[in-house]
């Protein structure tokens, strides 16, 4: 679909959506999120007007929570900072990521929107067919980041020692440019979509040695909220609208007539990518589309055997300094924990359609 029909469709859908309100009364709260599929959700929920991502300003969403989401867009890194040092209310963060700022502001998992399989992926030149042919090179990647734990936790599944190796700390945007232009440096980097894609398709004698695809669902992607955010007058209320908005986007993906639309508006806010690099996209980073699918994950056994192997793997590796307390439901069911994973949010949500 060309450009033009497509902001037709977004102006139509807008017009259906309604028009949003200004000057809100209604407590406010902010979601820092970054250029990522399942997070790029929240700017086309603001691009076709399901919410208003602006301060006093609401969409329909908002109207029907009685809450105001004010987002903040920022590469990743920033938005781990915006959330660990309480500049923001929530914030589109992995799991894995979570575990280092609610070591120092108690969090709760409130959505996973997706899990990385071959998102992440360490890119190497042809010439190299074995990871062995990487001791003595950098490879570079952000460090104490999923980037770290799927390069050193794929090292682990391969019999490989991570002391073996040397991992150098680069903002994944740099190390993908700097991988781009050839520069000598920088021969091996662990990065996300859309740097994986952009960097495979610039440099055509790179390849992907491994990815993601070796640790289903480790690296969970997801809306996380500061307990202190929740626990403020309409706090429950906003975990509910932005998951209400994650699923109301997520339903013109479901659907076959709305469906390459979404992709296209996804793909202006992820790296502008176009239709046929979105279809590939959304097959390496598989979003938990329903409530049934996200609560599927939250309330199973296989989340807490995973997250204890993920955590313990942080601890060994220095990823983070020390283990976090995790809990699984309400905060009257798990107590005083770091970091809970909690579906009545997702519930409630789904009480109310």
């Amino acid at each position: 679909m060309n450009a033009h029909r497509l902001s037709s469709s977004l102006a139509a859908a807008a017009l259906l959506a309604g028009s949003t309100l200004v000057n809100a009364a209604e407590p406010a709260f902010s979601l820092a999120w970054s250029e990522y599929p399942s997070w790029s959700v929240f700017g086309v929920a603001h691009v076709l007007k399901l919410i208003d991502g602006r301060e006093d300003k609401l969409g329909p969403i908002e109207q029907k929570w009685g809450v105001d989401i004010v987002l903040k867009e920022a590469e990743y890194d920033p938005c781990l900072t915006l959330y660990g040092s309480s500049q923001c209310d929530a914030v589109c963060i992995t799991t894995l990521d979570a575990l280092n700022p609610a070591l120092g502001r108690p969090s709760v998992v409130v959505l996973p929107t997706s899990t990385s399989a071959g998102a992440d992926a360490l890119i190497v030149p042809k010439s190299i067919q074995r990871v062995q042919q990487l001791r003595g090179r950098k490879i570079h990647g952000l460090a104490k980041s999923v980037s770290e734990y799927c390069f050193n936790r794929n090292l682990e599944l391969l019999g490989e020692k991570p002391e073996d190796y040397k991992y150098s700390n680069m903002d994944p945007g740099a190390a993908a440019v700097a991988m781009q232009q050839r520069q000598k440096a920088v021969e091996a980097i662990i990065v996300w979509n859309p740097f994986v894609l952009e960097t495979l398709n610039k440099r055509k004698d790179t390849h992907v040695l491994f990815d993601s695809r070796t640790l289903p669902n480790e690296i969970i992607d997801s809306v996380v909220v500061a307990q202190s955010s929740l626990a403020r007058p309409g706090g429950r209320e906003f975990a509910c609208a932005v998951i209400d908005a994650f699923y109301q986007v997520n339903r013109r993906l479901a659907a076959p007539e709305t469906r390459d639309d979404t992709l296209i508006a996804i793909g202006e806010k992820f790296s502008h990518l176009d239709l046929p690099a979105m279809k590939t996209v959304v097959q390496q980073t598989r979003f938990y589309g329903s409530a049934d699918q996200a609560l599927a994950l939250m309330t199973g056994e296989d989340l807490k055997t995973v997250t204890r192997r993920v955590v313990d793997f942080c601890l060994k590796q220095g990823i983070v300094p020390s283990a976090p307390r995790i809990g699984y439901g309400t905060a009257q069911e798990t107590g005083d924990v770091a970091l809970r994973f909690d579906p009545t949010y997702i519930r409630a949500v789904q009480a109310r359609p």
